[in-house]
């Protein structure tokens, strides 16, 4: 079961592929915030108070419907990687991970319009990168593919993938939406109930 209007409140190809695996049906609306600029005290909060202001800015637009909004960054040594804004930020932000662990977290909000019930919860994954060389760093990013990825990769990648040594956790929140959890949060939602994993992780 799922509501008459579903809308994906981001232009990602990755969410939208994952979405479409469990079998649903929606629309895409890509919110128009500024998605650099948050108040945050920490990487939970940045990827919850996002995700909110995504759903928020397409639901405002909207007469009715259920929206998703959701927002991915990549954390190591305590600082918040978002997408490179250059080439050479890319490869900055590879060298970096090279060979070294970091934390994916996830965050994602649905809000049911017009009543604006809502709920926001969120996930974290652990990634180990083996060591890199300059050789297939610069030949990844000349790919373009990591310069519309938090990190400046993506595991998925026919090429990225390669960089990843091992995860502790959930492989799709890695791709841009932790599909356990959002499963059950979505389907709690349209029953009208509270989820159980709620602001959890």
């Amino acid at each position: 079961m799922q509501p008459s209007s579903f809308i994906l409140a981001s232009k990602s190809p990755r969410r939208r592929e994952l979405l479409r695996q469990i079998g649903l049906n929606f629309d895409v609306i890509p919110s128009s915030i500024d998605e650099t600029i948050v108040e945050e005290n920490g990487p939970v909060d940045h990827v919850c108070i996002l995700s909110e202001r995504k759903a928020r800015d397409v639901a405002f637009r909207l007469p009715s419907g259920i929206i998703l909004g959701a927002d991915t960054i990549v954390v190591i040594d305590d600082e918040i990687l978002t997408k490179p804004g250059t080439e050479d930020e890319a490869v900055r932000m590879l060298q970096r991970l090279s060979g070294r662990k970091h934390d994916v977290y996830t965050g994602f909000t649905l809000i049911d319009v017009p009543s604006w019930r809502r709920v926001t919860a969120w996930e974290r994954t652990e990634v180990w990168f083996r060591r890199l060389c300059m050789e297939e760093i610069l030949r990844y990013v000349a790919s373009g593919s990591p310069l519309d990825k938090a990190g400046a990769y993506g595991i998925q990648d026919d090429f990225g993938a390669v960089f990843v040594e091992r995860i502790n956790g959930d492989y799709y929140n890695v791709v841009g939406l932790p599909l356990s959890r959002f499963y059950c949060t979505f389907t709690e939602f349209l029953k009208n109930g509270q989820p159980p994993c709620e602001d959890e992780a």
